[in-house]
């Protein structure tokens, strides 16, 4: 939920840890966030941010009763509107890749200093997408490697792969014509969808009114946006709106 105006940053903070919990909370408090609950584990998660409705969860990835990416579809699935941030002390590239597609809007290891941490759930708040300095651009490869079509999945080409948890990866995207398959093209591409809500995007339109021009939810316009974001290697919707610009697009 977002909040009004003048109304301050509404923030869950969920790790097992309690030391690090209540620290977090009271530097986010001493911050000018408003903290909503902290939890030590999934579940209570779940129940708080019910109860509580914050606009950003901040949630480590290592709970003691479900993964942080169940917890992150969960919340999403009751609460379109919340923003996940994950901060984990893992930056392992299974665990990132776990925490983006489960639908986290950020990803922040715990390494970062606590001035990063403010800006990062501040820019979470608002529905960019942020990184670790070198996260990105592991998404990116990510992006870019299942464009190519290089690394052979199980299921054949074409078809999607499954990552290290049985859930299935994104299908390639087709070769551009004149392209081989196995060679992935210079500048990532976007899909049709993802070009037409940058388009909308770049003519100043809000997430709720391309929502309902596409008949689509304002979650996934905001999914759009955010991949569109990973793809490009870019922070906020400035820099997508100048690129439209640049690309012909707007």
């Amino acid at each position: 939920m977002c909040p009004e105006p003048d109304a301050p940053l509404r923030v869950l903070v969920v790790d097992d840890h309690p030391i690090w919990r209540h620290g977090v909370a009271a530097g986010l408090e001493e911050a000018g966030s408003a903290v909503a609950g902290t939890a030590g584990d999934g579940a209570a998660a779940l129940r708080v941010a019910a109860a509580t409705r914050p606009g950003v969860v901040l949630l480590d990835l290592n709970l003691p009763d479900m993964s942080g990416a169940e917890v992150t579809r969960r919340l999403l699935a009751a609460d379109p509107a919340v923003r996940v941030l994950i901060l984990s002390a893992s930056g392992e590239r299974q665990d990132v890749l776990d925490a983006m597609t489960a639908g986290a809007t950020g990803y922040l290891v715990k390494s970062a200093h606590f001035s990063e941490l403010l800006a990062a759930v501040r820019s979470t708040a608002a529905g960019e997408a942020v990184f670790t300095p070198g996260l990105a651009g592991l998404v990116l490869g990510e992006y870019r490697r299942l464009a190519s079509g290089s690394t052979r999945h199980r299921g054949g080409p074409g078809t999607p792969g499954r990552d290290a948890s049985g859930r299935e990866l994104p299908a390639a995207s087709p070769p551009e014509k004149g392209r081989p398959a196995g060679e992935g093209p210079v500048t990532p591409r976007l899909t049709e969808r993802e070009t037409e809500v940058l388009r909308l995007v770049a003519k100043g339109m809000t997430y709720p009114e391309i929502a309902a021009l596409l008949v689509l939810s304002p979650r996934t316009v905001q999914n759009h946006v955010q991949n569109t974001l990973i793809k490009l290697q870019l922070h906020n919707k400035a820099q997508l709106v100048r690129y439209a610009m640049e690309q012909g697009i707007a």
